[in-house]
């Protein structure tokens, strides 16, 4: 009887941090996607479009016009300013995660890659002061 009064809340305390591994679970679910995103056959010509936003944002657009938002490690004054990138896909091809572009010479790794749902915004048009 005694084992068995040990046993019980050991394996209640055991028990208690399930909930909190399904939570956690669920988001590394949704992590993975995220990372999963990919444009294949990039270096094939794959990448129809691509816009930049800031200094450390890149979007691309597929073949299937399906836009993909790219945070570059590092800060590039050029690139609100650049006309020309070239992607760097390694051997496979793909645009993802692990890929980089080179702006001026300079290479760029991607913090993150991933899919998103509508085409990113146009840019917002300053109106002249009347006056």
């Amino acid at each position: 009887m005694k084992r068995l009064s040990l046993f019980l809340p050991i394996a209640m305390m055991a028990a208690a941090p399930l909930p909190a591994l399904a939570a956690s679970g669920q988001s590394e679910a949704a992590a993975k996607t995220q990372s999963r995103a990919s444009i294949p056959f990039a270096n094939r010509g794959d990448v129809w479009n691509w816009r930049a936003e800031g200094n450390r944002t890149l979007y691309f657009e597929d073949n299937h016009k399906t836009w993909y938002k790219a945070e570059l490690m590092g800060f590039s004054p050029d690139l609100p300013f650049v006309e020309f990138i070239a992607i760097d896909t390694r051997p496979s091809g793909t645009l993802d995660r692990w890929s980089a572009v080179y702006i001026h010479g300079q290479r760029y790794p991607f913090v993150s890659f991933e899919k998103l749902d509508a085409p990113p915004g146009k840019h917002k048009v300053r109106n002249k002061a009347k006056g």
